[in-house]
């Protein structure tokens, strides 16, 4: 097949840029795949995609209903010319603009739509989660198929009424190479060392972390963060058990996995948590709260789940922790990532479901 394939996306970073740059990569390297393109926000947007430059465009973009609209068109109209195959959208906001359009077009394009997370697990208020389900149900009439990555997700979709013939599980995946550099951050070995890596934003929960560790006081525990810089914010107090690292290379990330003796993910929601299985891929245990796709990520024979509701269970589990329990869940998290979560199995996947709706 000579395949002709458009991503859109809208703020693609974090996450939903790993994604991406994942599936381009193999998609670009893939001889079926006869011409690709991807468009995406110029604000907000990560464009370090292994592909030709050209074939890259940042539309103008900022999250407001006048650039909504205004993206409306723009993307519309690029659709036209360029006449792909596949259409692969990726997040809720692109999901929106691209799909409204096309729902007053009688040209049918083949759609495959991925939130990266449903907007209606979030946690907001009923009527707007109500209201996103509502959109999402209709916007689904539109899509040929919509890509689930976790198996929470998937449940969660079908129980809000999208359509199990259109709903297809293929969870998230990352690349096998390791990025690792010289560093010079160093640990006390003789104490158990836990590693945050992400966003200080509501969602994450470091903030529950933090006033967490304020009243722990186990010596033997000492809490890392890797990420968005919390010592320049007022607001947040960094407890004495506790490091910020601040923002590290990425090309660096899996040099600073390995010094640890555990990756913990405190999040309110999640969607499918990518640190889950970068922290699998080096052979670290993995700490969980019961939200989203988490508790899926962490069996009891690779990691833990504490209840968010009821931090006793963060308390209990962390006074238990022995390093030599912690390598041997490390292994098994790395046998499960090389089963379940490679970035190889996501995109064959993903290109078997093109093929299918062609």
């Amino acid at each position: 097949m000579n395949l002709k394939i458009m991503h859109i996306g809208e703020y693609v970073k974090g996450g939903v840029a790993t994604y991406l740059q994942e599936v381009v990569k193999y998609q670009n390297e893939n001889r079926e795949v006869l011409n690709l393109k991807v468009m995406l926000s110029d604000t907000n947007s990560d464009e370090n995609f292994s592909m030709n430059k050209e074939d890259i465009e940042a539309y103008p973009y900022e999250r407001n209903i006048k650039s909504i609209i205004k993206a409306m068109f723009y993307v519309n109209k690029n659709i036209k010319e360029h006449k792909p195959d596949i259409i692969h959208i990726h997040s809720t906001f692109a999901g929106f603009f691209v799909r409204v359009p096309l729902l007053f077009q009688k040209k049918r394009y083949k759609i495959v739509y991925c939130s990266h997370g449903w907007a209606f697990c979030m946690e907001t208020s009923a009527l707007k989660k109500k209201l996103y389900e509502i959109v999402e149900r209709v916007l689904a009439t539109r899509t040929d198929k919509i890509i689930n990555i976790s198996s929470s997700e998937h449940e969660e979709a079908l129980k809000r009424g999208l359509s199990y013939e259109k709903c297809e599980l293929i969870h998230n995946g990352i690349s096998t190479d390791l990025h690792e550099g010289d560093i010079e951050y160093r640990i006390d070995p003789s104490k158990i060392n836990l590693l945050f890596v992400g966003r200080f934003d509501r969602q994450k929960g470091l903030d529950i972390l933090l006033k967490f560790f304020e009243s722990y006081q186990n010596h033997n525990i000492k809490l890392h963060i890797i990420g968005e810089s919390i010592l320049n914010n007022e607001d947040v107090e960094i407890p004495s058990n506790v490091v910020s690292i601040g923002w590290i290379n990425h090309e660096h990330i899996d040099s600073y996995y390995k010094l640890f003796d555990a990756i913990i993910i405190p999040s309110r929601w999640e969607g499918f948590g990518l640190v889950a299985i970068e922290a699998m891929k080096n052979k670290k245990a993995i700490i969980v709260s019961n939200r989203g796709a988490l508790p899926e990520l962490a069996n009891t024979s690779n990691g833990y789940v504490f209840d968010l509701n009821n931090l006793d269970t963060l308390k209990e589990l962390l006074d238990n922790l022995n390093k030599e329990e912690l390598i041997v869940k490390g292994l098994n998290g790395f046998n499960e990532f090389e089963k379940k979560y490679t970035s190889k199995k996501m995109n064959t996947e993903i290109v078997k479901l093109y093929k299918n709706i062609l």
